[in-house]
């Protein structure tokens, strides 16, 4: 009988002690792929920042060449300055949040485009060597923001999978985890631009 009683708390105690190795390595492994994410969606931020860090050296340069664009040239600085207050903790990325900020960041793209638009307008500027430069930046920044959005998307594809797979799902319910938004595209975007000669 006393070896069965042994036995058996030898047993139990096996039991508990996988249980709690596995509750400590699977909640370690939550807030790697957490961090993961909140490492990720630093990324975005920081191609965004550099982004907007380029815009008055770009507008700089268009008003010494477009004096009469004032309206467009105004609608890039407040496009920019409403896009840099706006900010999101990676700990609270909301959907709603996300799109809002995604529609700043939509906003500061929109203004550039039409900035560059009108750079089309003025040969001096075009072949401003300074312009050029900024240009090609910009276009390397939003081919990093690019590549930045689509790593958050993955790394937040990965943590929302984690979470949400059993038996994981159960650690994320009880410490907290929550799912993370994705960057989606922008509105409209599934439609072709119609292209007339």
């Amino acid at each position: 009988m006393n070896v069965k009683k042994h036995l058996g708390w030898i047993i139990a105690g096996a039991v508990v002690v996988i249980l709690l190795l596995w509750c400590v390595t699977g909640y370690n492994g939550l807030v790697k792929m957490d961090e993961q994410v909140s490492g990720q969606w630093a990324n975005v931020e920081t191609q965004y920042q550099r982004r907007a860090d380029l815009i008055p050296n770009l507008v700089n340069t268009v008003k010494g060449y477009a004096t009469h664009e004032q309206t467009t040239l105004q609608q890039v600085v407040e496009a920019r300055s409403k896009a840099t207050q706006m900010t999101v903790s990676a700990d609270d990325l909301t959907p709603e949040k996300l799109a809002q900020y995604q529609k700043a960041q939509g906003n500061v793209s929109a203004a550039l485009g039409r900035l560059l638009m009108v750079a089309e307008n003025y040969p001096q500027l075009k072949a401003n060597q300074n312009f050029l430069e900024l240009q090609s930046q910009l276009e390397g920044t939003e081919n990093r923001i690019t590549v930045a959005r689509k790593d958050f998307n993955d790394a937040a594809k990965a943590y929302n999978v984690a979470i949400r797979r059993f038996p994981k799902n159960i650690l994320a319910g009880l410490f907290g985890f929550d799912k993370k938004a994705y960057f989606e595209a922008a509105e409209g975007a599934e439609k072709a631009p119609e292209v007339k000669f």
